[in-house]
């Protein structure tokens, strides 16, 4: 989120060099964790945490009642929290690619659509900006809901990535620490290499 922050605050200042970098930067993590879905940790994979919409809204009907924390990684409600959140994640990079604000600033493929199609995408490059604010509010919310009505503590696991798990289960298989270079690498390669179409 703080490079969401310092795309908002570059553009809000008319630092455009570092909006664009910022905005690059956001495209090779978003593409990275959509591959580390695939070949990553357990908890990390997309097969992994996410369920049905029944289950998401069983688990969220049952929200009020005190239980244990039984889940590894992500409950059923919050596996689409993060889908939800990785495609804003992802749109807000791409529309930005093709982005023109009429005062000589233009994503690196603003030009190789047409100026409406560019217009469009521009406009909702701003709106995209604005759901993910609200969508990442609403995960705030989320996670103090759970600490305060369910006393799940889910703000240590998603700062650090460690969390206590209840006596017998076994803890989840971790993805190798070259693959996740490696899949960073690629994607820092593609989004450069788009980049430089520009």
């Amino acid at each position: 989120m703080a490079l969401i922050g310092l795309s908002w605050w570059s553009i809000e200042t008319g630092r455009m060099r570092i909006h664009y970098l910022s905005g690059y930067a956001v495209l090779t993590l978003v593409l990275f964790r959509i591959g580390w879905g695939f070949v990553g940790s357990d908890t990390a994979r997309f097969g992994r945490f996410l369920r049905s919409p029944a289950a998401a809204l069983r688990h969220l009907w049952h929200f009020r009642r005190p239980e244990p924390d039984q889940e590894i990684g992500h409950n059923a409600a919050g596996g689409w929290m993060v889908l939800v959140l990785l495609a804003l994640l992802l749109a807000q990079p791409l529309t930005g690619l093709f982005s023109d604000s009429g005062y000589g600033d233009y994503g690196p493929l603003a030009k190789t659509v047409a100026a409406e199609t560019s217009d469009r995408l521009t406009g909702l490059h701003h709106r995209i900006f604005n759901l993910i604010l609200l969508t990442a509010g609403l995960h705030v919310l989320a996670v103090l809901a759970y600490r305060f009505i369910k006393q799940h503590d889910l703000l240590r696991p998603m700062l650090t990535g460690w969390k206590l798990l209840p006596v017998g289960m076994p803890a989840p298989r971790l993805g190798s620490p070259i693959l996740a270079a490696a899949l960073l690498g690629a994607a820092a390669l593609t989004v450069y290499g788009v980049s430089r179409l520009g």
